[in-house]
């Protein structure tokens, strides 16, 4: 099961739909399925599952780890919305059609908080930040019943429903902490994997913060000029806390230690990670192998890495490749600037990455389900003993295409 946000052009409601997909197992696809893809079509392995019609445009979504039926959501408000995506009905997404509303309310920003949203691995907590330059930290521990009743982790005196009811307003809940330091918008939060008292945040004013619920609401580490620009996404390595990841405007990533984060005061990365040709959006450690990470930005691209290559020259049929340091897959099937991506936690190696393509088509967005093929990231000698097997079919081939 998986979210997709729907920000439409005023002639249907904004919508956040609940979908179920088949992933096709890895090698398995006929070659008649193949040679008969077709992009614009609809696949028919994506079903949509709810429609639940939202209040204001849909910017980003979380789900909770402790529980995948809550999700919460960024619109164009200072709220966070969040869904009980099994209770709330389903609804169809007509013009006019009244609001669905959420479950609950977080409240505590005084200005939008549009793209930064986060939830915690470990605790039910939600972080957030926003235009008014803080970061926000929720419990909402009081509104979830135990998970041993088998019903909604919230509590059932919030109801599900129509916006239209006025006697059942969503309930609210007020912040556990307002965290002030970036003097800018803040773009991006993320929880340390370990800690749910710990978290860290990137903002337009160029600044990575680091930052302990546990000792107060000033920055623990406030890296200054973490890179040449904007900051737009950060990421924290789940398989070693010490690893902090931030992408930019300034086109690239970067690699922070936190033992080490500034020389001088200023940002010291321990890698720089170039590959991209417009600025990065978003970046997430992958979950099956610790070196390794994702990359998505406004060039269309999303770039695999791995920073223990870093350094190692790439070299096919015995010649020298020139290609960015640690890069070692490019994905080049979307048509726009891929906003937004995930790795799938359950099947290795499979991501989903959402794209904006309003400016080249004309509206809407695509979503791919995709996953590399093995040969890529599997150990080299492996991978060429398994290829030495097709070698002779392989020349064969190539010698009739040369004819």
């Amino acid at each position: 099961m998986f979210f997709v946000c729907g920000k439409t052009d005023g002639s249907v409601p904004n919508t956040l739909v609940i979908a179920n997909c088949e992933v096709v197992k890895p090698r398995v696809a006929a070659a008649e399925h193949i040679s008969q893809f077709n992009e614009e079509a609809r696949s028919p392995f994506v079903k949509k599952f709810k429609t639940i019609i939202h209040p204001g445009e849909v910017n980003r979504i979380r789900e909770l780890p402790q529980n995948s039926k809550i999700v919460a959501t960024h619109t164009d408000s200072p709220d966070v919305l969040v869904w009980d995506v099994e209770n709330q009905p389903n609804r169809h997404a007509v013009l006019g059609a009244t609001n669905s509303r959420p479950d609950l309310i977080l409240t505590g920003h005084q200005d939008n908080a549009e793209f930064a949203l986060a939830m915690c691995p470990t605790e039910p907590y939600v972080l957030s930040g926003g235009k008014d330059k803080t970061v926000v930290l929720w419990s909402i521990e009081d509104h979830i019943t135990s998970a041993a009743t088998g019903g909604s982790i919230i509590k059932p005196n919030s109801k599900s429903g129509e916006a239209n009811d006025k006697t059942a307003e969503s309930p609210s809940v007020g912040p556990r902490g307002i965290y002030c330091g970036h003097e800018d918008t803040v773009e991006d939060v993320t929880f340390c994997p370990s800690s749910a008292q710990e978290f860290c945040s990137v903002g337009d004013d160029s600044c990575l913060i680091l930052w302990d619920a546990r000792v107060g609401s000033s920055p623990v580490v406030k890296v200054e000029k973490a890179h040449n620009a904007d900051l737009h996404c950060v990421d924290w390595n789940p398989h070693d806390d010490n690893l902090i990841l931030t992408g930019s405007a300034d086109n690239s990533v970067r690699m922070f230690d936190r033992r080490n984060l500034t020389t001088n005061g200023v940002g010291s990365p321990i890698h720089k990670f170039e590959g991209h040709k417009a600025a990065v959006l978003c970046v997430q450690w992958s979950p099956d192998k610790s070196s390794v990470f994702g990359s998505s930005a406004e060039d269309g691209l999303l770039n695999i890495w791995d920073y223990e290559k870093v350094g190692k020259k790439i070299e096919r049929s015995g010649k020298s490749i020139s290609a960015p340091p640690g890069l070692f897959f490019q994905h080049a099937g979307h048509r726009d600037k891929v906003v937004d991506f995930h790795w799938n936690a359950y099947d290795p190696w499979t991501i989903v990455s959402v794209s904006d393509d309003c400016e080249s088509t004309g509206g809407g967005g695509t979503l791919q389900i995709w996953r590399m093929s093995d040969l890529i990231y599997r150990p080299e000698e492996e991978v060429l003993a398994e290829l030495e097997k097709f070698k002779s079919h392989v020349v064969a081939c190539a010698s009739k295409s040369e004819k």
